[in-house]
């Protein structure tokens, strides 16, 4: 995986008559949104931008799962939703996945997901693990495929999580479907 801190990040910030003291921070897509207060000098700023950027992406990195965890996030999803049926080799995150956010080989029992995904709510993630899994039950998107998806509570609401996303991005949904 390529190193995350060699480029710096896209930073906005956002100054506030109304804020006093406080300084906060957090993403908006690529982008870190850094608010102050308005009354801040310039090296006040550069200095708080550098913190709370900082601040922001060692939060993530905690927040990041290994491989490891999203195998045994998977095993959970799986007794869960899908009865524990859906049992996959492997779980890992991919670099080179632009075009879909996850994929699913049946024949090995492999699952990708794709490094976009890091950073996105927790429950957006778990959707397309069990979208994935549910591919080692029926490889096809026919309507057996959405009853096993479909299990999972927040299905449609990160389905409209990603597509927001995609359109946001400009990027099309894959062919055939609007999240794989």
């Amino acid at each position: 995986m390529p190193d995350e801190t060699s480029a710096a990040p896209d930073v906005e910030v956002r100054r506030s008559r109304r804020r006093r003291r406080t300084v906060s921070a957090y993403r908006d897509g690529d982008r870190i949104v850094i608010m102050i207060p308005a009354t801040m000098t310039r090296a006040q700023e550069a200095e708080w931008v550098e913190t709370m950027v900082a601040r922001l992406e060692r939060s993530e990195q905690r927040k990041r799962l290994s491989d490891d965890d999203l195998l045994r996030r998977a095993a959970r999803l799986s007794d869960r939703h899908l009865g524990g049926l859906a049992e996959p080799e492997s779980v890992r995150w991919v670099d080179n996945q632009t075009s879909r956010w996850g994929s699913c080989t049946p024949g090995d029992r492999t699952i990708r997901l794709s490094s976009r995904l890091q950073g996105m709510p927790v429950w957006v993630v778990d959707y397309v693990l069990v979208h994935e899994l549910a591919h080692l039950l029926e490889p096809g998107h026919d309507a057996k495929f959405w009853s096993w998806v479909d299990r999972y509570p927040q299905a449609e609401k990160a389905k409209g999580y990603l597509l927001g996303w995609s359109a946001a991005a400009h990027l099309d949904a894959p062919p055939g479907e609007d999240v794989d």
